[in-house]
């Protein structure tokens, strides 16, 4: 059950930061489909599924929407970061890399 709300959380995060850690994806956005998950691991590797009725209707339980823009990024070694995006200027540079 635990591993579900991990995979959960890392998929709503994944939604909107899974073009930034392409390199060959600068530019271009794609959106997630209806009813998949994206996990987005420690080390910036990730992984996309679609879950049954049954798995997504659990999932759905333990989600929350996202409420503003979310930024990730990597580092030289890979490894994932979250880009604290709560100020005003911040959700403003989201949005605008978001376009």
């Amino acid at each position: 059950m635990q591993s579900i709300k991990l995979i959960v959380v890392a998929g709503l995060i994944g939604m909107s930061a899974a073009p930034a850690f392409a390199e060959d994806a600068m530019g271009t956005m794609t959106m997630m489909k209806g009813g998949q998950v994206t996990a987005i691991m420690p080390d910036g590797h990730m992984g996309t599924m679609m879950p049954d009725a049954k798995m997504g209707a659990e999932m759905m339980k333990m989600a929350k929407p996202i409420k503003h823009c979310m930024m990730m990024m990597t580092d030289a070694q890979g490894k994932a970061y979250m880009i604290d995006t709560s100020t005003k200027k911040a959700q403003a540079e989201c949005e605008k890399m978001a376009m």
